[in-house]
């Protein structure tokens, strides 16, 4: 196979108007920012004027070398597009080589006999998505997640891009992947399934090997063709006469260490002795292994397919048991307990995305002990990169489909639309070891049950197809191997309670939209919760990138607003505010406590959810990411800064972590002005374990007056088994100065801190601070922090607020702590802790 790549020499122009400069892979709204044609759109109110910018079509055109002899064995060329984004109309040399309707599919168009020698011409028209969904509004009606624009249900374009609770309005387009000309000889491979049988001390890979034929080549008539009339099964090279006139594969295979264990003609199944074995982050290794399948006919190489993989088993294990019925990825034969977030696309400037900053992102989830993430249906399918660093880095990819929060008209155009769109990205994934599930939708069962967005009853039966019949049907045929759920949430499809506590995945919102204290985590026990959330404002630094007037930051200014996309949210952390802290005097100390509400929130949740480890077996948050400087539920801004949150996360889900049960004014909805008033003041510690070995673990815990010193200490040795959770005996505390009194505790392992953290029994606003007299010094790469006394979220920041360190916003007794300088500058450093809001 031949293939002429065509990313350079491309121009572009708003229809009708002068040609600019064009970047391919990019986009529209990139390549008018870089040629100073609009103004950046996340900057004060800069999007309004944006969105306007996408009313108009779009023309890109490059020219380029055909030279026929390079080509002159191939049957068939075609133009070929991983993506276009969305609505195309694509000729060569004037000649229209066809359409495009979505950008969750690639595009191939049969070119050969448009092309010329020497110079060529390719011109790709993008058509209004705005214009197109105001059509499709008036036709149809259908309605939706009333954040976004209306109609965007029926365009295949990542929903986002039309608004959402955190994002902006900004309908990109373009050429977004790679565009190239390939030319086909004979056939060439259409996909490769790999499929794993384990047993023991080995693992049996069968490879399944489809190429398409060239239609009009009469050497395969009698190949063994598929459903699809141009594919045939790729078999083995025989010795036989009749099957060397045909394709035939060769395999090679190559161990995690590169050491080639076969290199196979004769059969397609393939035995690994002694395989080592993927795992998750934070459990084991990732080792992969390297395949490599050649399509030959006769003597003649056609094609190359090359690929890693991880050796391992992955489901859900789906059991009934005393509580309901459990919901536990299970990776080798171990249910494993999934702690991580949901992500959303990196940018709404789709032109900008890259392979560095996808591995950059995920590397900080691994650093932050994450083992899972999953993407989220309203965006669109990730690049291979990112299934290639999650392979790497051992993070479970829960794959969503791309449909969130709406109904769908399922026409005959759309159902044939969405199925090929099924087909490319099933068969583009499925190899990858990191791939946990796919699911069918975002949060569409649960809302089309209560007939949410619902305006005929047709749209539930079209529901019902789609993600109960057609997906099904399609991953029965192309990826029989991974579980499917049908929703998120759900409980297993058909409107059976689709947000059961007791049963499924869970979204669970009623701490921030329903403006439930954090102590209302604790009244439930998910199976497995994959969205639950906070919001926080991102660095001041951040901040700065939106505006140039210092009168901007004011959390209830309309450019703070207009960067805050839910409806009340900035509102709604001040209300949470007053519960927890005193009243922020300045906007930078704003940030820092709103920050600290949203990490003790989700740590509220995870540390319960992971204390009945066995009941619940997953905490992924709600999000990972930032697609804009926006006041979101984020845990890494847009500009890749870290909030208070992922330091949180790392602890939280710390492969072994201690945690506390207290029981406390935050707990008792406490109202210190009624007569009687009392409340319980105890703690319980807990040791989770989510790693393979049973862990030997002292636990200590102290009560301390606020300057740090002891006033009782206590230590336990226990025994904590693999893949468990350990609970020590309640310790009743009813004689304490809650307003002067906390407790510090830890766990050690071999003479080592593993895990630590302290409680106090008051609200953090009313506890009685001393001043901890913090101070740096820098010592080689490690940050040094001395208190004087009890410091509790100590935050480290540097001039460009962009540290990424060992640990920061972190509880610390009297005394030193050292901190390792992961990445960013140490200059201009400063400290701070809660004692510092007022």
């Amino acid at each position: 196979m031949i293939r002429l790549e065509l990313n350079h020499g491309w121009k572009m122009r708003p229809l009708g108007e002068i040609f600019q400069e064009a970047v391919v892979p990019g986009s529209v709204y990139t390549d008018l920012l870089r040629n100073g044609n609009m103004e950046d759109p996340f900057f004060k109110d800069n999007e309004i004027r944006a969105k306007k910018l996408m009313n108009k079509d779009y023309e890109y055109v490059c020219r380029f070398v055909f030279e026929p002899e390079a080509f002159e064995d191939c049957e068939r060329i075609l133009l070929h597009f991983d993506g276009l984004d969305t609505l195309a109309d694509i000729y060569v040399n004037s000649q229209k080589a066809g359409a495009a309707f979505s950008m969750h599919r690639t595009w191939e168009y049969e070119v050969q006999d448009m092309l010329k020698p020497g110079d060529n011409e390719l011109m790709v028209v993008f058509h209004s998505p705005l214009k197109f969904l105001a059509e499709a509004y008036q036709k149809y009606g259908n309605i939706g997640n009333e954040d976004t624009v209306e109609g965007f249900m029926h365009l295949r374009k990542a929903h986002y891009m039309f608004g959402w609770d955190w994002g902006a309005c900004l309908p990109d387009a373009g050429i977004f992947r790679p565009v190239s000309l390939i030319g086909i000889h004979h056939a060439r491979i259409d996909n490769v399934r790999i499929h794993q049988e384990h047993g023991a001390g080995q693992v049996l890979l069968t490879l399944n090997v489809e190429a398409e034929i060239n239609e009009k080549n009469d050497n395969f008539q009698n190949t063994n063709r598929t459903a699809d009339k141009n594919l045939v099964r790729v078999e083995p090279f025989h010795t036989e006469p009749s099957h060397t006139e045909g394709l035939y594969m060769k395999v090679l295979i190559t161990d995690p260490d590169g050491r080639i264990l076969c290199e196979e003609t004769g059969t397609d199944t393939f035995t690994i002795s002694q395989p080592r074995l993927w795992w998750p982050n934070g459990i084991g290794e990732q080792p992969l292994y390297d395949i490599k399948v050649l399509l030959y006919h006769k003597d003649e190489l056609l094609d190359i397919w090359q690929k890693r993989i991880g050796l391992r088993t992955m489901t859900v294990r789906r059991e009934k048991d005393q509580w309901g019925e459990s919901f536990a990825h299970e990776i080798n034969g171990r249910t494993i307990f999934a702690m991580g977030a949901d992500y959303i696309p990196e940018d709404h400037l789709i032109g900008r995305t890259t392979r560095q900053r996808t591995y950059r992102l995920l590397e900080q989830c691994r650093l932050a002990n994450f083992n899972s993430v999953r993407i989220w249906g309203g965006g669109y399918y990730p690049e291979d990169w990112f299934f290639d660093a999650c392979d790497e880095m051992g993070l479970i990819v829960w794959e969503d489909f791309m449909f969130a929060c709406s109904v769908y008209e399922l026409t005959p155009e759309f159902k044939d639309n969405i199925r090929e769109e099924f087909i490319t990205n099933i068969k583009r994934i499925r190899h990858h070891a990191s791939l946990g599930l796919w699911c069918g939708n975002n949060e569409m069962e649960m809302f089309v049950e209560q007939r949410c967005w619902v305006t005929k009853p047709s749209e539930v039966r079209d529901y019902l197809f789609m993600y109960e019949k057609l997906i099904p049907e399609v991953l029965k045929e192309h990826d029989p191997d991974t579980f499917y759920w049908p929703a998120s949430p759900s409980s297993g499809g058909s409107f059976d309670k689709p947000n059961d506590p007791d049963r499924g995945d869970v979204h669970y919102w009623e701490v921030w939209h329903g403006n439930k204290p954090f102590s209302e985590y604790r009244k439930y026990y998910f199976r497995y919760i994959s969205e639950f959330g906070f919001q926080s404002i991102p660095s001041l630094k951040t901040m700065e990138e939106i505006t140039d007037d210092p009168k901007d930051l004011n959390l209830f200014s309309y450019v703070c607003e207009k960067h805050e996309r839910n409806n009340g949210g900035n509102g709604k952390i001040v209300k949470y505010m007053q519960q927890m802290y005193l009243y922020p005097t300045s906007f930078s100390t704003l940030i820092y406590a709103s920050q600290l509400l949203q990490a003790d929130g989700i740590r509220y949740g995870v540390e319960h959810f992971r204390r009945n480890r066995g009941r619940c077996m997953g905490a992924v948050f709600w999000q990972l990411n930032d697609c804009w400087p926006v006041i979101s539920w984020s845990a890494i801004d847009s500009c890749g800064r870290w909030k208070a949150l992922m330091y949180y996360a790392k602890r939280f889900f710390a492969p072994c972590m201690i945690s506390c049960e207290e029981e406390s004014w935050m707990t008792q909805e406490a109202d210190m002005n009624r007569q009687h008033f009392n409340f319980d003041k105890s703690i319980r510690l807990n040791v989770a374990n989510e790693t393979l070995s049973e862990r030997t673990i002292k636990v200590r815990w102290a009560l301390r007056n606020s300057d740090a010193s002891v006033i009782r200490l206590m230590e336990d040795t226990i025994q904590v088994k693999a893949m468990s959770a350990v609970w020590l005996d309640k310790v009743e505390l009813p004689e304490i100065d809650y307003m002067n009194e906390y407790v510090s505790y830890e766990a050690e392992e071999n003479g080592v801190v593993i895990s630590e953290g302290t409680v106090i029994f008051t609200y953090p606003k009313y506890f009685r601070y001393r001043d901890p007299g913090l101070a740096l010094r820098i010592e080689g790469n490690e940050i040094v922090v001395t208190a004087d006394a009890y410091a509790k979220s100590v935050e480290i920041l540097n001039e460009e607020e962009d540290l990424v360190l060992s640990d920061n916003y972190f509880d610390m007794n009297a005394g030193e702590r050292r901190v390792t300088v992961i990445s960013g500058s140490t200059s201009g450093l400063r400290v701070r802790s809660v004692y510092d809001i007022h």
